[in-house]
């Protein structure tokens, strides 16, 4: 058992209440990370927001922090922006077990695109330069095989060339890569990328250890 599944009357009670203060832009999500990643949300309100519900799994955030790539540290009023354009302001509230492994978290994510609208209008007028907004590569994608599939693109376009021109050394690294995001963490995700690389399981592994021998003599 886990924090939230032995509080989740509490922790509903808390969710709910901030999604009614803030309104329907306001998504609040709650994950029990001590289930399969592609099935973490146990609850969530206004899950129009980021097109999701219940049963589906977390973000590419919430892998890196499983794998130890990223220190589990709470995060507040940070900006995304999601495949549809909506830009949201998000803060991220962790739990941990008797040991501080973190399985488990509270999410908010507020859709502030037609303030940040409103914003560059008002700027636009008062000022010679444009507002930009900032962009984090949180992915709220709803289906792990489709956040699977982001993740891939994005290791390989980070080399500028198409998945079956990388060199061997090049795919190593997009194998690392994906390793420090927390990506083989899904089930059959090594599957996944062989094909994507044109690539037998047995490379994967191999590239894997690989990598992760030339990381551990640095």
């Amino acid at each position: 058992m886990g924090y939230v599944s032995d509080n989740l009357n509490l922790l509903s009670d808390i969710a709910k209440c901030i999604a009614m203060q803030f309104g329907e832009n306001c998504e609040v999500v709650l994950h029990d990370l001590t289930l399969p990643y592609d099935q973490t949300i146990v609850a969530i309100w206004n899950g129009h927001v980021t097109g999701r519900k219940v049963g589906d799994g977390g973000t590419n955030a919430g892998l890196e922090i499983l794998k130890g790539s990223v220190a589990p540290d709470d995060q507040y009023c940070y900006i995304n922006t999601i495949p549809s354009g909506k830009i949201l302001r998000s803060s991220s509230k962790y739990f941990r077990d008797e040991y501080g492994k973190v399985n488990g978290s509270l999410c908010i994510n507020l859709d502030i695109t037609d303030l940040v609208r409103c914003e560059n209008v008002i700027h636009s007028l008062t000022s010679s330069s444009t507002a930009q907004t900032e962009k984090t590569p949180e992915l709220f994608i709803g289906n792990i095989d489709s956040l699977l599939e982001q993740m891939m693109h994005e290791a390989v376009l980070m080399t500028g060339k198409n998945p079956r021109e990388l060199s061997k050394d090049e795919k190593v690294h997009v194998v690392h890569s994906l390793d420090r995001r927390g990506f083989f963490l899904i089930k059959k995700s090594a599957e996944k990328l062989a094909d994507f690389l044109g690539l037998s399981r047995y490379s994967i592994y191999n590239y894997l250890n690989e990598a992760n021998q030339a990381e551990s003599l640095r």
